[in-house]
């Protein structure tokens, strides 16, 4: 069986973080593996309080990891500093990691930020060039840049630097707009725009994360990046339009849409 490690923070009201990861995962027919960067005490109306793991026990649980069930695939999400981030370094080098996929989380729906200026420079010098393929959403870019993107232009000449920058293929989302979710994958030099319908539901929470899990899955599978991208954009389609409705803020996806109810 093929195995996913995800390496997030913990989500206590599952929507979210290595608890959305791990149904992904499920959800794929995959084995999935976690790493705990962080605690977080959160739910659909926001972050009430983080509790980052130390860099010493967070180290522990990557050697636990790669030293016996080793991933085909890796998935990072949140990180909450540099220490965190020369572990993590450190442990994708030695043991030459397969697949990583970056979802460039700085900050929560809500707008609780994760990253103070120094680790967000680190970050963006040391752990994004590790990465196969990076999917952050347009005001993630816009951070990553330093730059406004509105237009599709736009969009297109941010994921240019990108990858320029990066060394690495860019998959930028496209949930914030209001009238399309179109994404936008740059990949062998190229644009390639996968469409996507705006789908009316304000349960959106983990979708990043949930996405790219699903891209880590893909690849974990053997399947190209185009073909993992695409059916991941299907998966997590599928997974909001379901329509679940839970809590009283922004809710949870579906991730087991697929799977038959139990009456």
């Amino acid at each position: 069986m093929k195995t996913v490690l995800t390496i997030a923070g913990s989500d206590c009201s599952g929507g979210a973080g290595i608890q959305a990861d791990l149904k992904t995962i499920a959800a794929y027919g995959l084995y999935g593996e976690s790493v705990i960067t962080a605690l977080t005490a959160q739910n659909t109306m926001g972050v009430a309080e983080i509790f980052p793991i130390s860099p010493i026990f967070l180290e522990k649980q990557l050697e636990c990891v790669f030293t016996d069930i080793v991933p085909d695939a890796v998935k990072i999400g949140m990180i909450t500093g540099i220490e965190q981030m020369e572990v993590i370094k450190r442990c994708l080098e030695k043991y030459r990691a397969k697949h990583v996929v970056m979802d460039t989380v700085l900050s929560s729906t809500s707008g609780r930020h994760f990253m103070e200026l120094e680790a967000l420079n680190y970050y963006k010098k040391e752990l994004l060039p590790l990465a196969e393929i990076y999917t952050p959403n347009i005001p993630e870019a816009e951070i990553l840049l330093k730059t406004t993107i509105k237009t599709k232009e736009e969009r297109v000449a941010a994921v240019r630097e990108f990858a320029l920058q990066y060394k690495g293929i860019v998959y930028l989302k496209g949930g914030h707009d209001n009238f399309s979710a179109d994404d936008l994958l740059f990949y062998q030099e190229k644009p390639i725009w996968i469409s996507g319908k705006h789908i009316e539901n304000q349960n959106t929470h983990g979708t990043g994360c949930t996405l790219s899990s699903a891209i880590a899955c893909g690849l974990a599978a053997g399947w190209k990046i185009e073909e993992s991208v695409r059916k991941a954009k299907d998966y997590i389609s599928g997974a909001i339009a379901d329509g679940m409705n839970l809590g009283k803020g922004n809710g949870p996806l579906n991730h087991m849409y697929r799977i038959n109810h139990v009456n």
